[in-house]
């Protein structure tokens, strides 16, 4: 079976920085991709980030470019989120997921649904 685990949510101030960890487990990361989506309470899921299979290309919404760096460590079938200079709009649960790689990376990946996805994992950022 396929498995996601998110960790890593907490309070911080505006301004701060949070490392979220998604531990996999059935699956080789090699063949898919790995995202992350939050929802905020009253707002609809939105796509975050997420990294390819293969040579692992990221894909960023426009809201956290340049704040936020997916990763992963193959070898320990774990993808990250280091969310850096955090803001209080940022605050929603955050929740991993995963779907088989398409062979390449496009713009419109976080779109697709996804087949796995983990329990998630609060974020508060207070002001």
């Amino acid at each position: 079976d396929v498995q996601l685990q998110a960790s890593g949510g907490g309070l911080v101030q505006a301004g701060g920085s949070l490392r979220l960890s998604c531990s996999i487990s059935g699956i080789s990361l090699d063949y898919y991709t790995l995202a992350w989506f939050r929802r905020a309470p009253g707002k609809e899921r939105e796509g975050v980030s997420c990294i390819g299979g293969g040579a692992g290309g990221t894909v960023y919404a426009d809201s956290v470019k340049g704040r936020f760096t997916i990763s992963r460590d193959n070898a320990k079938n774990t993808v990250y989120l280091q969310m850096n200079s955090l803001k209080p709009e940022d605050t929603a649960v955050y929740y991993c997921a995963a779907v088989l790689w398409p062979g390449r990376m496009r713009p419109d990946i976080l779109s697709f649904d996804y087949d796995y996805w983990g329990q998630g994992t609060l974020v508060t950022v207070s002001s």
